[in-house]
C-alpha cells in the first residue's frame, strides 16, 4: 500500500476512534446512563488512545518530512475532511434527533475548496 493510502486509512480509523471517544457517549447513552461523569470520561479516555495509536503512525507516514507524501497543512486538511466526514456517518447513523441538512452540505463544500487551495501548487 502507498504512504498516502496508508495515511488516508489510518486517519479514517483514528477518526472512527475519535468520534466515538467524543460523541459515543450521547449516542449510546441508554446503554451508559447508570455511569457516572468520571467512569464516563475515563473510557472517553480508554477509546481516545486508540485514536492516537492511529493518528501518530498515520502522521508520521505521511509527513513529507520523514519520507511522506504530505506537507503538515496537507495532512491537517485531509484529518479535518475525514474527521468532518466519519462525523457525517456517525450522526446520521447513530444520532437520530438530528438530520443532514442543505447548510451542512455548504459547509462541506467550502471544506473541498479549503482542500483545493491547501493543495494548490
Amino acid at each position: 500500500m502507498s504512504r498516502a493510502l496508508a495515511t488516508i486509512a489510518l486517519l479514517i480509523l483514528s477518526n472512527t476512534f475519535m468520534t466515538l471517544a467524543w460523541y459515543g457517549h450521547i449516542a449510546f447513552k441508554s446503554k451508559i446512563e447508570r455511569f457516572g461523569m468520571l467512569s464516563i470520561i475515563l473510557l472517553s479516555w480508554g477509546i481516545a488512545l486508540f485514536e492516537y495509536c492511529f493518528q501518530v503512525p498515520a502522521n508520521r507516514i505521511g509527513s513529507s518530512q520523514l519520507g511522506g507524501p504530505f506537507s503538515i497543512w496537507e495532512l491537517k486538511v485531509i484529518q479535518e475532511v475525514i474527521s468532518l466526514l466519519v462525523f457525517t456517518v456517525f450522526a446520521v447513523v447513530f444520532m437520530k434527533s438530528d438530520t443532514l441538512r442543505w447548510n451542512h452540505l455548504a459547509g462541506f463544500v467550502c471544506l473541498i475548496l479549503a482542500v483545493y487551495f491547501i493543495f494548490r501548487k
